[in-house]
This record gives structure tokens, sequence and C-alpha cells, in this order.
């Protein structure tokens, strides 16, 4: 029997294997990444595993899709729950980005502190949003929901196989090796001729709605590998050659704790395809979709974290607009260093980052009681703190990323009020509840609070 992380781990090999041929430059990037790690495992010993040993590290990815309707997304969450996977996080790029990006999505993941450590693969699915009248007006959302609901992404044997996967945790051999053998077929990049005047005409609203509502399959947009030292591998990167977008998408490069994600990517190559005319020609085009984008992972920040992390965000973009030609990077560590805390401890006493707590072995023994209060017990050495991985994303990073690859800015009217989305209709579309990360973060730290409280004999005093 294949176990649901064993099923992930095999899907994320296979995923990246066929995502290797077919866009040639993602293997580089999966090999330039794995040579950053190893530098930097070298360089800075234990210390460069503080958020995960570098095998982890090194075989981790995300993906990512884009779907077109709430029920190929029921279909994607069955798919993905067989891996054991759930819905995590609400992100609205339509209002995260400043040109055309008419979706809002979550991540797929692991939940379990375990699970996550097996395998961590992830994957930022996309819904896109035709009921929204800034982007699509009634006679092209008519049109754009008829075309929708009549493809097919996933086929019946693919669900029933995820289905049997989810109720029983695992599957047989040959049943996993056919699941798994149809779940990567089906986010293969489509050898069927796109229709080139329907494509064109979602791509003057979003190159995103055209790419999810102008082909009758989906596909694996990109596959992002993990690494340690971002800034390195997008100097690498660029000395090969590869064209990078302009920026790294997140918290700055600094002297303190990496916190949250940092991001970026190549450049979305034009990609050959077949298209047919209105006349019925099939001729040879190109498309720019998929890119590789690669991502550096911090500390998972608490809610008042997030909060410093936005209002951060917004002093930086004040300062750009006041002074055009900024250098926003190095703007950007000056207000970091201005206003985050410099040390793990200080942001564990401030509350502004989650961490798993552990009594000391070290602790003191001279027969005092130990304090009642868990950033006491961290400053007096009686426990000791490991970091939190964020394991989620930043929608404005997303956004940007997204941009950055586009072949235009879309249109969008802003005189006309957004149509609805939220965490609630997302879970409706689901049929399952899209489950709060912060919530997921603070059961852990929790957890690892109760048992120090046991082992000190603080119960009922540490909160």
């Amino acid at each position: 029997m294949i176990s649901q992380w064993q099923l992930r781990a095999a899907f994320a090999a296979r995923l990246s294997d066929m995502y290797g041929r077919e866009v040639p430059a993602y293997t580089t990037l999966v090999d330039v990444s794995r040579r950053v790690n190893e530098d930097v495992l070298r360089a800075r010993g234990a210390d460069a595993e503080r958020l995960g040993s570098v095998g982890r590290v090194t075989a981790e990815r995300h993906g990512a899709i884009r779907v077109g309707t709430p029920g190929e997304l029921g279909q994607v969450a069955r798919i993905f729950g067989a891996l054991g996977m759930c819905p995590v996080g609400f992100y609205d790029l339509r209002e995260a980005a400043a040109s055309a990006v008419p979706v809002v999505s979550t991540a797929f993941r692991p939940v379990e502190g375990e699970e996550l450590a097996r395998n961590p693969f992830r994957v930022f699915t996309s819904l896109l949003t035709p009921a929204d009248p800034r982007f699509f007006d009634a006679d092209l959302r008519a049109r754009l929901e008829t075309f929708l609901a009549g493809r097919e992404l996933f086929p019946p044997e693919l669900l029933a196989l995820a289905d049997r996967a989810a109720a029983g945790r695992e599957l047989p051999d040959d049943d996993a090796e056919r699941f798994l053998h149809l779940a990567v077929a089906a986010f293969e990049l489509s050898t069927e001729p796109v229709d080139k005047a329907w494509y064109a005409t979602l791509e003057r609203v979003s190159a995103v709605a055209a790419d999810i509502g102008g082909v009758r399959s989906t596909h694996i947009n990109h596959l992002t590998p993990r690494v340690l030292d971002i800034d390195e591998l997008y100097r690498r990167m660029a000395d090969r050659g590869i064209e990078m977008i302009d920026t790294i998408q997140g918290p700055p490069d600094w002297q303190g704790p990496d916190l949250l994600l940092r991001q970026t990517s190549f450049r979305a190559l034009a990609e050959p395809r077949a298209m047919r005319t209105p006349d019925g020609t099939v001729t040879s085009g190109a498309l720019r979709v998929r890119f590789g984008e690669v991502e550096a992972r911090g500390i998972a920040v608490t809610r008042n974290g997030r909060a410093l992390y936005d209002r951060l965000l917004d002093l930086v973009d004040q300062q750009a607009a006041r002074h055009p030609g900024l250098d926003r990077a190095a703007c950007a560590r000056t207000v970091w260093a201005a206003h985050v805390p410099a040390t793990e401890r200080e942001l564990a006493a401030q509350g502004l980052a989650y961490f798993t707590y552990q009594v000391a072995s070290d602790r003191p023994r001279d027969g005092r009681r130990p304090p009642a209060g868990i950033a006491e017990l961290l400053r007096q050495g009686w426990v000791r703190a490991e970091p939190l991985v964020y394991e989620d994303f930043l929608p404005r990073s997303a956004a940007g990323i997204f941009q950055s690859n586009l072949s235009g800015e879309g249109s969008r009217n802003d005189e006309q009020e957004g149509a609805a989305y939220d965490s609630g209709w997302l879970s409706g579309a689901l049929g399952r509840d899209v489950l709060d990360p912060y919530a997921l973060y603070e059961q852990q730290q929790n957890r690892s609070i109760a048992q120090v409280a046991r082992e000190l004999g603080l119960d009922g005093e540490l909160g």
C-alpha cells in the first residue's frame, strides 16, 4: 500500500520531471538552486538548516495551477485531498494587483508538522472570477461560462481514485501508479489547437483570464524550488543569461531574521502552440504563460507580525512615491532595520512570530521555581525556541510575480463594483473549509507551550 505522503512525494517528483521536459529552463533553475543550497550549507553549517533540513529544502516544491469554475476547483480539492493536502488561506489577487488579474486563490498543502517534514509539497490554486463586472461584461461572462461548462479537466477515473485515496489514506500499488499517471497527465500542456480569436478576446481583459478560459485544459503554470539564498540565486541565473523579472518580491534582504516569503522568477517564455484561426486553419503560434519561480522561506509571523509587515510595505510605498528613482530595496532594508526586531528572541517576546518551545537541557537546576511566562522562560534559559517555517503565501507578492510575467496590463473597469468573494464563499465552492493559516501555526505553538508547562509543573500558568 502507498500512503498519502508517499503519493504526495511521488506526485511532486513526477510533476517536476514533467515540467522540466516541457520547460528546460526550469531544470536549470532547480540545478542552480541545489548548488546554491550546497554552498550555503558549507558556509553556514547547522545555521543554514534553522528553517528545515537541507534535504527538505532541496526536495521542496510548490506548484501553481489555474481553473475556471467552482466545480473544477472542487475536483482539484479531491485530487489534492488524495495527497493529504488541505486548502489553506484565501488570497484575492484582484485587489493585490495593479494590472488585471481576475482570480482569487487558495493553497493546498499538508497541515500537520509531521506531514510537512515528510514532504511539504503545496499548490497555489487560482480560480477565475467571471462574475466580477470590472473585468467581464454580461455578454463576455455568458460566453466564458458557457465555454468553461463545456470542458472536462479531470477524467472520472482520476477523481474516483482520488476519492478512494482520501477515504482510505492510501492506495494499493497498482492503483497508486494509475492515479499518479492520470494526475500528472492532467497538468501537462495540451497539444490541442487554441482558438486564436477566443483567446485574443480574453487576453484583452487579462492574460491570466486567457490562460484559464481560453483553452480546454489546465496545466502547471509554474513549479517552484526553495533556495537558501535567493539573492545569490538571482545573480547566478542572470549570469547564465536567463532573463529574470526586475525584483525579488516580499521582505528585503537584511541583517535580521528571515520572515515570511521572498520570491522571484525568470520571465515567461514564448512556447510554441498550435492556433486555430476562424476559418478552421491550424497555424503555428506562441504563448507566454509559464515561468520559473523560486522562493526562500522565512519564519511564520503572527497576525500582529503580518500587520507590521503590511505597515512597512506602506511606508516603503510612500517613500517611493515621494522620491522617484529611489532605490526601493535599500529603502526597504532601512525601514526594516528601524522597525523589525533584530533577533528571534525579541520576535518571540513581542508576539510577532511563531515558534515551538522545548524545555532546555541546560536549564537552571538550583531549585528555583521557573517563571510563569514564555518570554521570561526564554530569557532566563529555561526553554529554547525553534521558529516555525512560513508555509503559505503573500497576495501582493503573488500578484507581483503574475504581473511581471504578463505581456500586457489588460483592462479593468473600476467604475463597476467588484463581485464579493471571500474565504467563506471559497469554502462553499470547495465543499470543504478553507483553513486559517494563523490558526494552524498557533495550534503548533500552543501544543509545544502546553508540553513545556507539563514538564516544568506550570500547568495553567502559561498561555
